[in-house]
């Protein structure tokens, strides 16, 4: 039973593994296609989707799996994406001209500009798999990451934890990031906001359930309130 029970898990790990490098080069690959900039947001989206139907336990071919969806979100994810770009482009020209500066302004706005830089990588980590999983006006996405990210601190600095850690473990071992840096994070921040998620719609759906009983109505639950 032990020998079963220990040989199920190793399988199940070293699938897991190879599932998240081939995850990576499907990734980078779309993402070429995508000539970089236009292809980031789709490639993102796609494997986004894919996570959450591989956290909900559904089987989905991953090269077709990530194809479909990549062309499927195209457009869409890249109106996502774009403007997250800029911003990020805008905000690391800024600190790099403020933080060579000596006087009390420019470090100033040096540190307020990093401060700005964590929010916004705080509230970018919950965009795509917050698309992955609901259907919203593309407007609200960002608001609603950028909501989800101050209310829920804690899940929010883990997400940054995560972060950190991989782009400190990339600049460490460069060898990673062709084959599961870029993976490994998509696939845990992606399974990590599922949870999040989750915990949160049930959390609506339980308070709403008093209000519905007083009133004999159905509660439906306002899945990022």
């Amino acid at each position: 039973m032990l020998s079963g029970t220990f040989a199920a898990r190793a399988y199940s790990f070293f699938d897991t593994l190879l599932w998240i490098a081939c995850l990576n080069l499907l990734w980078l690959v779309f993402t070429l296609l995508g000539l970089g900039v236009a292809g980031i947001g789709p490639a993102t989206a796609a494997a986004q989707i894919l996570v959450r139907k591989r956290a909900r336990g559904e089987a989905a071919p991953l090269l077709r799996g990530f194809a479909a969806e990549y062309f499927r979100n195209f457009g869409r994810a890249n109106v996502l994406a774009l403007p997250l770009l800029a911003v990020a482009v805008a905000l690391a020209m800024n600190w790099n001209f403020f933080s060579g500066g000596r006087d009390l302004f420019s470090q100033l706005m040096a540190a307020g500009i990093f401060v700005t830089a964590i929010f916004l990588a705080g509230a970018a980590c919950y965009v795509f798999p917050m698309y992955a999983r609901y259907e919203l006006p593309l407007g609200q996405y960002l608001m609603l990451s950028s909501r989800f990210a101050m209310r829920h601190l804690a899940g929010t600095v883990i997400l940054l934890f995560v972060s950190a850690a991989v782009v400190y473990a990339s600049t460490t071992v460069p060898g990673l990031i062709p084959f599961f840096s870029i993976g490994a994070w998509l696939y845990t921040t992606g399974w990590l906001c599922d949870r999040f998620f989750t915990a949160n719609d049930e959390s609506v759906a339980a308070d709403a359930e008093p209000a519905a009983a007083g009133t004999g109505t159905v509660p439906v639950a306002v899945s990022t309130a």
